[in-house]
C-alpha cells in the first residue's frame, strides 16, 4: 500500500489531490447556528492535509457529515467544518456550492499551489452510498475529473464501499494518508503479535453490535472485560435479574454459550449504578449485580467494578478499549467510564481507544489524550478490522494505481 509520503516524494506540486477525510463531527444546533462539540476528527486530518499543502498540492477535500437522505440538506452542510478547518490551518478553506458539480469544478479551478477547498457533503449525492456499482461509478467519475491523484485518510469510512472511498480509488493513482497508515499499523499490532497480557475492554449498549468482535477476539485475548449496557445480557445469562436495564433477550443464550466457552476470560461487573430514569438529576443507587431492583435501570458500572477492572488492567501490556461503561454523557453516570478510562491510560504498554463513543468520552471527560498510545477515529472500522473482515477502502488502496 503506497503512502501519501511516497506520493509527496514523487512530486505533487501543482497537482490536484482529492483527499477523502473523515470530518463527521458532532454538531449542536440547539441554539440556532450549528456548533461543533468535538473537533477531534478534524484535528486528526491535519497531518496529511498540512503535508500535502507544504508540498504544493492543490488539495480538494471530500467528506461526509451525518446521514442525509441522498440529497442536499442544510442541516448536514459542511459549512461549520470548513470554518473550523480554516481556523486550524490558518488559511481560508472555501466550501464548494455542491459535491461534484459545477460548484465543485469552480472551487477546484480557483485553487493555487498549497490551497485547500472542501466539497459539500458527499452524502448529498444518493450515488455515494448506492449498492449499484454503475451509479457509484458514475459519481466516482465526477470525483476523478476534479483531481489528478487520490489520497484516502478517512479511516472511519474504510469499511464502506462508497463512491468517494472505494470507486474513485480505482480511477486515480492513490495512496493511504498518514492517519490511515497509523491506524492500520496499530490495529495490525493488536491482531498479529500483541504483547501479553492482552486485555480487551468492551462497553456500549448492545451485545449484538459487538458479538462478531467478541467471537473473533476471545481466542486471542487473555481477559475480556465487559461493561456498558451490553453487560446486562451477560448477567441475565448467569441467571441474574436485571430490573429495567437494557436486555437483548434473544442474545441471552449466545452469551451463556460464550461464558461457557471462555472459562474465566470474560470478566463481568460486580456492582452497578442504578436509577429510575435516565435524567441528569437522577437519584442513584449502587447495588450488587445479583440484587438489581425491578424498578431500577442499571446505567453505569459501580465502584467495585471499576476496582476489579483496574486490577485486571494493572499488569496488561496491550489493551483495546471500545465502548463506554455507562451513560457517560450525564453526570450521575460518568464515574465508571472515567475510572476505566483512567486505568487504560495507566497501562505500561500499548493502549488503544477504539474510536466512536470511547474517543468522545475521553475528550468530554477532559482526560489527556496523550495518555493513550492511540485513539482511533473509526469505531466501526476498527471493530471490523479486528473481526478479520476485508475493509473495501483498504483493499482498494492495496491494489495497483488507478
Amino acid at each position: 500500500m503506497r503512502t501519501v509520503d511516497e506520493l509527496i516524494a514523487e512530486g505533487v506540486s501543482g497537482k490536484r489531490v482529492l483527499l477523502r477525510a473523515d470530518l463527521n463531527v458532532p454538531l449542536d444546533d440547539s441554539t440556532g447556528d450549528p456548533v461543533i462539540t468535538d473537533d477531534g476528527r478534524i484535528r486528526a486530518s491535519l497531518p496529511t492535509l498540512q503535508a500535502l499543502r507544504e508540498a504544493g498540492a492543490r488539495v480538494v477535500v471530500a467528506a461526509h457529515l451525518g446521514r442525509p437522505k441522498g440529497e442536499p440538506d442544510p442541516r448536514f452542510s459542511l459549512a461549520p467544518v470548513a470554518a473550523r478547518l480554516s481556523e486550524l490551518l490558518g488559511a481560508p478553506v472555501p466550501l464548494a456550492a455542491d459535491t461534484a458539480g459545477s460548484g465543485a469544478q469552480a472551487a477546484v479551478e480557483a485553487l493555487g499551489d498549497g490551497d485547500v477547498c472542501l466539497l459539500e457533503n458527499v452524502r448529498f449525492e444518493a450515488a455515494e452510498t448506492s449498492k449499484d456499482d454503475d451509479a457509484r461509478g458514475a459519481l466516482a467519475d465526477r470525483f476523478a475529473a476534479l483531481a489528478d491523484l487520490y489520497v484516502d485518510d478517512a479511516f472511519g469510512a474504510v469499511h464502506r464501499k462508497h463512491a468517494s472511498v472505494y470507486d474513485v480509488a480505482t480511477r486515480l493513482p492513490h495512496a493511504a494518508g498518514r492517519l490511515v497508515a497509523t491506524e492500520l499499523d496499530v490495529l495490525t499490532r493488536l491482531t498479529e503479535d500483541p504483547q501479553r497480557p492482552y486485555v480487551v475492554v468492551l462497553g456500549g449498549s448492545k451485545v449484538s453490535d459487538k458479538l462478531a468482535v467478541i467471537e473473533a477476539m476471545l481466542p486471542k485475548v487473555d481477559r475480556l472485560l465487559v461493561g456498558g449496557g451490553m453487560c446486562f445480557t451477560f448477567l441475565a445469562a448467569q441467571g441474574h435479574g436485571v430490573g429495567g436495564s437494557l436486555l437483548e433477550q434473544d442474545q441471552v443464550e449466545t452469551c451463556r454459550r460464550l461464558l461457557a466457552e471462555a472459562g474465566d476470560k470474560i470478566v463481568l461487573p460486580v456492582d452497578v449504578v442504578c436509577a429510575e430514569a435516565l435524567v441528569a438529576d437522577a437519584q442513584v443507587t449502587v447495588t450488587p449485580v445479583d440484587a438489581i431492583p425491578d424498578g431500577l435501570k442499571g446505567l453505569d458500572v459501580g465502584p467495585h467494578t471499576v476496582e476489579l477492572f483496574g486490577r485486571h488492567l494493572a499488569d496488561a501490556r496491550t489493551v483495546f478499549w471500545n465502548g463506554p461503561m455507562g451513560v457517560f454523557e450525564l453526570a450521575p453516570f460518568t464515574s465508571g467510564t472515567r475510572g476505566v478510562a483512567t486505568a487504560v491510560a495507566a497501562v505500561d504498554g500499548l493502549s488503544v481507544v477504539g474510536g466512536g463513543d470511547s474517543a468522545a468520552a475521553v475528550r468530554q471527560l477532559g482526560l489527556p489524550e496523550d495518555g493513550y498510545g492511540h485513539i482511533s477515529t473509526g469505531g466501526g472500522a476498527s471493530l471490523e478490522f479486528l473481526e478479520g473482515r476485508e475493509l473495501p477502502g483498504l483493499a482498494v488502496l492495496s491494489g495497483g494505481a488507478g
